[in-house]
């Protein structure tokens, strides 16, 4: 059995899908979760049995977690004392990150002990931080192996113990390019090292048929989370500088999170009410579709946070590449596997509303050239970011795992 930890379950869509994958491919798996999610991106049945199905480790009641810690030494033996020594000389980021681990190895303890009557084959982490350090410990303690996928905050931002999980990991799942490059800096051997794309399902989504009416408003699209990491401040500079040049557009960002306010005051700070719209709330993954299709591009110009934070490869992108929409985005960190300059979409430099600008009147301004990057965008979304197939890596090595468990 693969028992599988994320920190909030299926509350990112790329967990629910590659989940579905490995149901479909028939591998058994239990889904852990730090916490539940607060919402899904789903709203299906299937997506409502998984939620109710995710083991959540927290809410922990203080008197459990000390009663697991103290019960330690003798379920675990000598595997609890090394897992202790390692979180007290292990290689760790900072002092902050040192006591982090030793919380972690704690709650480690218990999720543990609540496992060590099941049959648990390989721990999974789907995030590098906090969750990959308990089901590092987890995994040491019940004398399993152990993996995990990294994206960006995770592995940036909130770093914590990455050189000892790299280490004990045996293998490690790369989102792209950029990705592999970073493990191998950071100590990881090429044969640990998987490619996995964060792909999505094509099948849900459909292209629509791109046509422009000058008389019309050129409709862009964005959404995700309200932070910094996604540049909606670089997009709503943009539609000002293209305002400012008579261009008519109306632009559409959906989603929520701790910057809406800041975004909503922005736009009305530069008047652009009339022009751009954030409701500040989010949509289902089955909506994703209906708000696609009423743009004429999609936008989401990513930037490096000022708190260490990117993002890693936004399956949002390929789902408006899958959806027939052009798309544009910066060249930082996964975002240059997907899309190819010119190929199948545009990019711009971070931070650099005046080119994002200038890329949006582009595409505004050549409906042909839209066109043959929408046409390329699907074609590229299909064949190399299709779930179905780009998860082929992932499910070859828990076979291998699964395999070699029940010889």
């Amino acid at each position: 059995m693969i028992h599988y930890i994320t920190t909030n379950g299926i509350g990112n869509p790329w967990v629910s899908l590659e989940l579905g994958v490995l149901n479909r491919e028939k591998i058994p798996f239990k889904l852990h979760a730090m916490r539940l999610p607060d919402s899904v991106f789903y709203t299906s049945e299937w997506a409502r049995d998984l939620v109710d199905q995710t083991i959540p480790i927290y809410p922990l009641r203080c008197s459990s977690l000390i009663f697991s810690v103290l019960l330690a030494p003798f379920i675990f033996g000598s595997r609890f004392f090394l897992c202790l020594w390692n979180a007290c000389v292990g290689r760790r980021e900072s002092f902050r990150m040192r006591i982090a681990a030793f919380a972690h190895l704690f709650v480690a303890c218990h999720w543990a002990r609540g496992l060590k009557q099941e049959k648990v084959t390989h721990i999974h982490s789907q995030w590098a931080h906090s969750c990959a350090t308990i089901g590092m410990y987890g995994a040491r303690l019940l004398g399993t192996t152990f993996s995990f996928t990294g994206h960006g905050a995770d592995l940036w931002r909130d770093r914590v113990a990455l050189e000892d999980k790299i280490e004990q990991a045996v293998f490690i799942v790369c989102i792209s390019k950029f990705h592999r490059d970073f493990y191998l800096r950071n100590g990881a051997d090429p044969s640990q090292l998987i490619m996995v794309y964060c792909g999505i399902n094509p099948k849900l989504f459909f292209p629509k048929d791109l046509s422009y009416d000058n008389g019309q408003p050129f409709k862009i699209r964005s959404s995700g989370r309200l932070v910094e990491k996604k540049g909606f401040e670089d997009l709503i500079d943009a539609c000002k500088i293209l305002l400012d040049k008579e261009i008519n557009i109306q632009c559409a960002i959906i989603g929520s999170g701790p910057l809406a306010n800041e975004l909503q005051q922005r736009v009305a700070t530069l008047g652009l009410q009339k022009y751009i719209d954030i409701p500040g709330r989010n949509i289902s993954h089955e909506e994703m579709n209906d708000f696609l299709h009423e743009g004429d591009i999609y936008c989401l110009p990513c930037v490096w946070a000022s708190d260490n934070d990117a993002d890693g490869l936004p399956a949002v992108l390929m789902e408006a590449m899958a959806s027939g929409l052009p798309v544009i985005s910066t060249n930082l960190v996964g975002i240059p596997d997907l899309i190819s300059d010119g190929v199948n979409g545009l990019l711009v430099s971070p931070r650099d509303a005046s080119s994002l600008a200038t890329a949006i009147e582009r595409l505004y301004e050549d409906y042909e050239l839209a066109k043959k990057l929408a046409a390329a965008g699907i074609e590229t979304v299909q064949k190399r970011f299709d779930l179905a197939t780009c998860v082929d890596p992932l499910i070859h090595e828990f076979q291998k795992i699964l395999q070699k468990s029940s010889r």
